[in-house]
């Protein structure tokens, strides 16, 4: 592996893992925070989805406008979901992965994100806000981190 390619993150869920999948997939504008860190949605506008199945659309949509993130490549309910990502300022053929796996704990579910494929970018790429190797890995990291902490929280309430 090479340094900084991926970074991840970790969170349990007071739920089982079929509701834990279903929460995250199905539930994901819910927990999923708002805002220029997280989204292209100005403020309160619009909506983000994740389609079922293999080849379904991770987007976001607001003001009459579709900004697809990526799609599935693994739909494995309860235990596991990959799809592509793209921030908004990647090139068309410039993509990483992410994969949520879900897994059984003693008070519910261990929700476990590795978003992976960094390595691929260019050093000077604009998503690396000027960073490289184990200070991006930590960066996306801690991004993740953010997410799943409002999973938990959505999905406690």
């Amino acid at each position: 592996m090479i340094a900084g390619d991926q970074a991840s993150a970790t969170v349990s869920i007071a739920i089982a893992p079929e509701a834990a999948f279903t929460f995250f997939t199905e539930q994901i504008d819910t927990w999923w925070r708002r805002g220029p860190r997280f989204r292209n949605a100005p403020g309160d506008r619009g909506f983000i989805r994740i389609e079922p199945g293999v080849g379904g659309r991770v987007f976001e949509s607001f003001d009459d406008r579709v900004v697809e993130v990526g799609r599935a490549t693994v739909w494995d309910p309860p235990r596991r979901l990959v799809f592509e990502w793209r921030n908004s300022n990647f090139a068309p053929a410039e993509k990483t992965e992410v994969e949520v796996r879900f897994e059984p704990s003693a008070t519910g579910t261990r929700v476990t994100v590795v978003h992976r494929g960094w390595a691929a970018l260019r050093p000077d790429h604009p998503a690396r806000h000027g960073m490289s190797g184990a200070e991006l890995a930590r960066s996306v990291g801690l991004w993740w981190g953010d997410l799943l902490t409002s999973l938990r929280e959505r999905s406690n309430a």
